[in-house]
């Protein structure tokens, strides 16, 4: 072997081996995997890096609320719950209606006479609706202060029912007589039926009986001005539509 070869077979291999680009450095390898490491964990982790471009981000696409302004509620109307009783004379008559805010009591809160005979409203009341408007006009009227007073406070009334102008309604006083028929009625919540003779009510009338009937009313205040009572049937009564409106314009 001469020297020339001797010196390529010692040469050769370590010049190749510095030279070639098939054989990467340990160093490098390891780089290179970390950096592949931590490409694939940044691109499967759910919390970003960067908290605050976060919330830069959820605060730009989440959509702005308007302040809408709330609009001005008008005022409800007030109901309340009373006992209404409607009663007369069986035989001729006019018709009552009276209005407590207790069954014991024997001051009614209103008292109504009606110019219907009772005869005609139970004629109406075999359609199952009665409505009857008592209606004031305080432009009419010479007493000024009726057109401010409380509504149970007006005096005369133009009535109508169902429609059909019947006359009138006259505010009254509870006289010794009205007071021991809704004292004889106190135990009486809701029902209809007669009173014997001998009751106590109206002046000389004694002998003749008294139909009536009371239930609970839904009374509901519009305005001053405006008033009104609904008949609130039971359970397992018939079905009967009855309301009383009581209606002035100025």
């Amino acid at each position: 072997m001469t020297k020339i070869d001797a010196l390529r077979r010692f040469l050769f291999p370590c010049i190749s081996h510095t030279n070639s680009p098939s054989h990467s450095p340990p160093t490098t390898t390891t780089t290179s995997n970390a950096t592949t490491k931590r490409r694939l964990s940044t691109s499967l982790r759910d919390d970003p890096e960067n908290p605050e471009d976060t919330q830069e981000t959820s605060s730009s696409s989440s959509p702005s609320t308007p302040n809408i302004p709330t609009p001005f509620a008008p005022p409800r109307c007030s109901r309340t719950m009373v006992i209404g009783t409607i009663f007369g004379h069986r035989r001729g008559g006019h018709v009552w209606f009276c209005i407590q805010q207790d069954r014991l009591s024997t001051a009614p809160a209103l008292l109504l006479e009606l110019s219907i005979p009772t005869s005609t409203l139970i004629q109406e009341m075999e359609c199952g609706l009665v409505r009857i408007a008592l209606e004031f006009n305080a432009g009419e009227s010479a007493e000024s202060e009726l057109s401010s007073c409380h509504l149970h406070s007006v005096p005369l009334w133009t009535l109508f029912c169902n429609g059909r102008k019947l006359g009138f309604a006259v505010r009254r006083k509870a006289t010794q007589q009205n007071k021991i028929l809704l004292k004889t009625m106190q135990n009486i919540t809701v029902g209809a039926g007669v009173i014997p003779c001998g009751s106590g009510f109206g002046s000389g009338l004694n002998s003749e009986e008294i139909m009536y009937m009371r239930a609970n009313y839904e009374r509901v205040v519009g305005s001053a001005d405006s008033e009104s009572f609904h008949l609130i049937n039971p359970d397992e009564g018939p079905s009967q539509e009855l309301s009383i409106f009581l209606l002035r314009s100025k």
